[in-house]
């Protein structure tokens, strides 16, 4: 007896043989391949070992052409379905400065900000200020010219008294010397403010250029996890016809899908955020987005914990500080010096029309003098003297202050530069080299039938997030270090401190790290 077996047979179904005889054929998981087990639904004991012989020789031969699987893989008509054509892509920075003919590069930023930004300028007009008061503090007190009457009368006679005089108010103690010395100050104050300004804008172009380019790259690698999730999504679709997939999956495919391209959306807003940030603090608000030009992998700021110590004893805000105390002495200086009473003097001419022993004759002309000087009894400007000692004593403790400050804040920036360093590394040189290398396996086990469509399409998706948390990583470490190389000066737009005001020598640091390592 003939007795032929189909595929049906080997995968479980039943089958039946030419004498009318029903076979049911089961293979045994715990058997060796192509191993089964023979049942009879009828009483023929007789045929049963030839029945036996035959059946083993037949799923042999099935076995033998099956191709192997790969655990949680369905069956073979699973690759068939959805297996469009593969090619290996891998994540890569500077695709969109690629694609794009014209570049904005970092020198040009920096040209711009400094033709437009407004700061640049205000600290300019601090320093003509800081000069022009220096000038005027030192100029002498204008002198007084008037006219003067006395014994003013009309009638036969025209008696009285009148002429013009000149009054002057003689400076002593060396006041005005003084106060040109307090004003000197003012004027070194405003050429420290300049230079720090110039640091300070030079700092935030530079943290707000890199932002750019982060959120450039960042745009390029969420449109690619948008566009895998839909290549899922559309691979799901598929399997679902062939019933390998059911409907919770698709389902779970297609949010999956809106939200990955929901993130592609939000990063290409904060993509224009970052753009008009940008031109605000270049000074041309209304520059139109254009495509960066720059390295994230490489060339980062190289610093160590040293450079804690270094912010802490070279930032701009000592020598303000120390600045801001030499101008308190001299403010002590020239309160001493005001207790000394200034000289009044005053000399005039006058005619005097009172006749003398004949009628027809006046007395004429008459000089006049006068000196006067304030008697310091009541006020010796002690209150002033003693504001001033005050605010020496301030200014000491000030100085102290920025230092410890400086430090403080120094070290919690390097902090956040030190993890986003770490983390880059090793993203860098572990994590991605890995993730890449079993995306190439996967890849390669697809081509040889050894993996699903859907197992790639995962590896692939997971390498292209990992590259998105090592963009964040990179923005970090840039906005950190560069802020940290630029002595935590990072705001372009706040405008120069004025001599006057004491308490704003230490700036706040907002350095702007926003989390975009999760997906929203």
């Amino acid at each position: 007896m003939d007795i032929t077996l189909s595929r049906d047979a080997v995968a479980g179904t039943e089958s039946r043989v030419p004498s009318g005889r029903r076979v049911l054929i089961r293979r045994a998981a715990d058997r060796p391949r192509g191993a089964a087990r023979l049942s009879l639904a009828s009483g023929f004991s007789f045929w049963a070992p030839f029945l036996a012989l035959t059946l083993t020789a037949t799923l042999g031969t099935v076995s033998a052409q099956e191709p192997p699987s790969m655990p949680g893989m369905p069956a073979q008509h699973q690759h068939a379905e959805a297996s469009p054509p593969l090619e290996l892509e891998l994540p890569r920075f500077g695709r969109s400065q690629s694609a794009s003919a014209a570049l904005f590069t970092l020198d040009r930023a920096l040209e711009t900000a400094r033709q437009n930004n407004p700061t640049y300028r205000q600290a300019e007009a601090g320093i003509r200020a800081a000069r022009a008061r220096e000038l005027q503090s030192g100029l002498y007190p204008n002198p007084t010219v008037g006219y003067a009457g006395n014994e003013i009368r009309g009638g036969e006679f025209h008696g009285g008294e009148q002429g013009f005089f000149v009054e002057q108010t003689i400076v002593t103690g060396g006041k005005l010397a003084r106060s040109r010395d307090v004003s000197r100050k003012e004027t070194q104050l405003a050429e420290i403010e300049a230079q720090e300004q110039k640091i300070r804008v030079e700092t935030a172009v530079k943290i707000a250029f890199y932002r750019v380019l982060a959120a450039q790259e960042m745009a390029d690698s969420r449109a690619d996890l948008a566009r895998i999730a839909v290549e899922a999504f559309d691979t799901d679709r598929r399997l679902l016809n062939t019933g390998q997939v059911d409907e919770t999956e698709l389902l779970t495919a297609e949010w999956q899908t809106h939200r990955t391209k929901l993130a592609a959306r939000m990063m290409e807003n904060t993509l224009r955020e970052e753009w008009r940030a940008l031109s605000a603090i270049l000074g041309q608000p209304e520059l139109p987005l254009e495509t960066v030009s720059g390295d994230l992998e490489h060339g980062w700021p190289d610093l160590d914990e040293h450079q804690v110590e270094t912010i802490a004893t070279l930032s701009p805000a000592n020598p303000i500080a120390a600045a801001a105390a030499d101008r308190s002495q001299a403010e002590l200086v020239r309160a001493r010096r005001e207790k000394i009473p200034d000289i009044l003097a005053r000399a005039g001419l006058d005619y005097n029309h009172e006749p003398l022993s004949n009628p027809l004759l006046t007395t004429g002309w008459e000089w006049s003098a006068q000196l006067a000087v304030e008697l310091p009894l009541f006020n010796r400007n002690q209150g002033n003297i003693a504001a001033a000692r005050s605010d020496i004593d301030r200014a000491q403790e000030e100085k102290l202050r920025v230092a410890l400050v400086l430090r403080e804040r120094a070290s919690s920036t390097f902090d956040e530069y030190a993890n986003a360093r770490l983390s880059a590394e090793e993203y860098r040189d572990a994590i991605l080299p890995l993730a890449q290398k079993s995306y190439r396996l996967m890849v390669a086990r697809y081509g040889e039938m050894l993996a699903a469509y859907p197992r790639v399409l995962e590896s692939k998706r997971k390498l292209f997030e990992l590259e998105s948390e090592y963009i964040a990583s990179l923005e970090s470490l840039w906005s950190t270090g560069l802020a940290l190389e630029g002595y935590l000066l990072t705001d372009g737009l706040e405008a120069p401190t004025q001599p006057e005001e004491v308490n704003r020598t230490i700036r706040e640091t907002n350095l702007p790290t926003p989390e975009r390592t999760r997906l929203p």
